[in-house]
C-alpha cells in the first residue's frame, strides 16, 4: 500500500492544500462514510441524506484552503456535514408534505453502512431511534448526533455549530430526554449516551443485597 493511502489527516490536508488532487482524494474517500451517517441521521431520510452528504463533499473540496488545523479535520468536516444536512431540513419544509414524509418512490428509508452507526446495534433499534430523531427540532437533532453518532467531545460539538459549551451540554440534555419519551423509555442500545431507566421496587420489599452468603 502507497504511504500517501495510510498518511494521517493532518500530512493529507497539507498535501490537498498544496494542489495534490489525489491526497485531496483520499480524505474524501475516507470520511465518506462519517459525513453520509451525520447527514442521515440529521436528514432523516436517504434521498435527502445523499443530497446533503454530496453537497458537503462539494463544501469540503472548496473550502480545504480555509481550513487552519486549529480543529480537528473531522471536526471541521462533522461541522459542513451538519449545516449540509440542516439546510437539507430546511428544503424538505419547502417541498410537498408527500416529500418530507417518503423518499420518491415511496420506499422507507435505507440503511447507511452498520459500520458507519456505531451507536445502532440492531435494525429495529436503528428504525425506533430514526423515527424519534426525526421528532426532535433540529438543533437539538445536530448537537446529540455530533455526540453519540461522532463521538465528540463537548468542546469539539461547540466548535461545529459555533455555539457555547453550556448550550451543547443543554442540548443534549434535552434532545436526550426528548429521545427517551419517544422511544416509550424502552431500553436503549447499549452503547448509546442515554441513561437507563430502572424500575423502583414495590413498596414494603427488602432491598437487594445481593445473592446469600455460601
Amino acid at each position: 500500500m502507497p504511504l500517501i493511502d495510510v498518511a494521517d489527516d493532518r500530512t493529507l490536508v497539507a498535501a490537498a492544500q498544496a494542489g495534490d488532487r489525489r491526497s485531496l482524494d483520499i480524505l474524501l474517500r475516507r470520511h465518506y462514510d462519517k459525513v453520509h451517517a451525520v447527514c442521515r441521521r440529521i436528514a432523516g431520510s436517504s434521498r435527502d441524506a445523499d443530497d446533503a452528504a454530496q453537497e458537503a463533499m462539494i463544501s469540503i473540496v472548496r473550502g480545504i484552503q480555509r481550513f487552519d488545523g486549529r480543529s480537528a479535520f473531522t471536526t471541521w468536516i462533522y461541522r459542513i456535514a451538519t449545516n449540509a444536512a440542516l439546510d437539507e431540513l430546511r428544503k424538505r419544509n419547502r417541498r410537498p408534505a408527500l416529500h418530507s414524509v417518503t423518499d420518491d418512490d415511496g420506499s422507507p428509508p435505507e440503511a447507511v453502512d452498520s459500520r458507519s452507526e456505531r451507536t445502532i446495534e440492531s435494525v429495529s433499534d436503528r428504525i425506533a431511534i430514526d423515527d424519534a430523531l426525526a421528532g426532535l427540532p433540529p438543533e437539538f437533532k445536530a448537537a446529540v448526533v455530533l455526540r453519540d453518532v461522532c463521538d465528540l467531545d463537548y468542546a469539539e460539538i461547540a466548535d461545529a455549530l459555533d455555539i457555547p459549551v453550556g448550550t451543547v451540554k443543554s442540548r443534549i440534555a434535552r434532545g436526550r430526554s426528548l429521545l427517551v419519551q419517544q422511544l416509550g423509555n424502552r431500553d436503549p442500545p447499549s452503547r448509546r449516551q442515554i441513561p437507563d431507566q430502572q424500575t423502583p421496587a414495590p413498596p414494603g420489599a427488602a432491598p437487594d443485597d445481593g445473592p446469600p452468603p455460601s
